[in-house]
């Protein structure tokens, strides 16, 4: 592998990672939102996020894996994947169901942002299979946003 395709997979393995430790955080928010949503929509939105982390959490596997087959190593640890992830943590409790809303739909915008971004490593690096799996996680991403800002309107 030539230099520069050799430095195109390794920007692509790092933000792969990245992708990997924002699902892990993504995950996890999501679920602490599954949680504790309180008031009157309470049923619609503890199964929305509920379904909205379980696709995240599908998707983790997936990203390893891609990680992997091009032999490289993932991240190990909590730690590693706190280091990694532009997701911000969220301990709060108390949160009222519309700031959970506000606040998911503006992650998995910045989720589906470094997802679009990635793109063009993947087309550097030549490779083929994580452009085609960039897309549906494009999508999938996009339909959480949609779902997410149609309940803020």
């Amino acid at each position: 592998m030539t230099e520069p395709a050799t430095n195109s997979k390794a920007a692509l393995i790092a933000e792969l990672n990245g992708l990997l430790a924002d699902h892990f955080a993504l995950f996890i928010k999501t679920k602490h939102f599954h949680w504790h949503v309180k008031g009157p929509r309470f049923r619609d939105l503890h199964l929305l996020f509920d379904e909205q982390a379980l696709e995240i959490r599908d998707q983790i596997d997936l990203i390893a894996e891609r990680v992997r087959k091009l032999d490289a190593d993932t991240l190990t640890s909590l730690g590693a994947m706190t280091q990694h992830t532009k997701i911000k943590d969220q301990d709060n409790t108390a949160l009222s169901a519309e700031d959970m809303i506000a606040e998911l739909h503006s992650d998995n915008a910045a989720l589906t942002d470094r997802i679009k971004a990635m793109k063009p490593l993947a087309e550097q690096a030549g490779d083929n299979a994580t452009e085609g799996l960039l897309d549906g996680w494009t999508d999938m991403a996009e339909q959480r946003v949609w779902f997410l800002k149609s309940l803020l309107a």
